[in-house]
């Protein structure tokens, strides 16, 4: 009988602590220049429903994030990047948006071929 009780008291923390392997963790960089990028990119991140944690590196132009793999996916974070203003590698910002950064924040912007 002891070991019934035991079993029904353990169990919820197997469960729980299966929850914790859908979250992922993913690097990539970001173009960007200041303190007011960082911001704003961190902010478009955190607008997406499932990123945990963000942070973006001004000199290393790197953002690293941790998000819940089943409520979102790293496409849908770098859309709101590019969104902001931002080239991310796989998206890139309208020039639309881009053109609308303040003068600081207009990094150098990279040609993309289409063998990229």
């Amino acid at each position: 009988m002891k070991k019934i009780v035991l079993i029904f008291l353990l169990a919820p923390l197997f469960i729980f602590s299966q929850e914790n392997n859908k979250n992922e963790k993913a690097s990539f960089e970001v173009l960007g220049m200041c303190g007011m990028c960082k911001n704003r990119i961190e902010k478009a991140t955190y607008k997406v429903k499932g990123v945990k944690y963000s942070n973006w590196d001004i000199p290393s132009n790197k953002i690293s994030l941790v998000y819940n793999s089943r409520v979102t996916t790293i496409e849908d974070i770098r859309k709101a990047i590019a969104v902001a203003g931002h080239d991310n590698g796989t998206f890139l910002a309208t020039d639309e948006a881009y053109n609308n950064l303040h003068g600081c924040c207009k990094y150098p912007r990279k040609e993309i071929t289409e063998n990229n």
